[in-house]
């Protein structure tokens, strides 16, 4: 797990997402693979945006999947076989506005933003209703074991 804070208009805890982000992949039978987890400025998520979904302005979270996952999750676990999962790369600015707008804090906002980019590079989706529903439950489920608040 590689945790970089690069960024500066938002404190953020990178050492407490980056361990939420290790819980869920072990959570997840993902153990053994490897997660980049990136906190950017909004100009660098404005442009990630635009290069890779073609959508203009900064969004709160991108995951980027670089190796398939395999159909049963719990083959990520195998020591021997180190896969990489991808990069999670969060806006604290766009997430410290959408915690604001929901009343909600900004670390729980943050730590949201994070089990979603993780579960995103999982293979979990919410583009239709169902999917959308079982990763909200998932989200509401990891949150409640393994964030504590903040």
């Amino acid at each position: 797990m590689a945790v970089a804070d690069e960024q500066r208009a938002v404190p953020v805890d990178a050492a407490h997402l980056g361990a939420l982000a290790r819980a869920v992949l072990v959570d997840q039978g993902a153990g053994g693979g490897e997660l980049a987890l990136t906190f950017v400025e909004e100009e660098a998520m404005a442009e990630l945006n635009g290069r890779h979904l073609g959508e203009a302005g900064a969004t709160d979270v991108l995951a980027f999947p670089l190796d398939a996952c395999p159909d049963d999750p719990h083959e990520l676990s195998d020591p021997e076989v180190p896969l990489l999962l991808g990069d999670v790369v969060v806006c604290p600015a766009v997430a410290e506005r959408n915690a604001l707008t929901r009343s909600s804090a900004t670390g729980d906002e943050l730590a949201l933003l994070v089990v979603h980019g993780v579960l995103h590079v999982l293979g979990m989706d919410h583009a239709e209703p169902g999917e959308a529903a079982a990763m909200q439950a998932a989200e509401r489920r990891l949150l409640a074991r393994w964030h504590t608040g903040g």
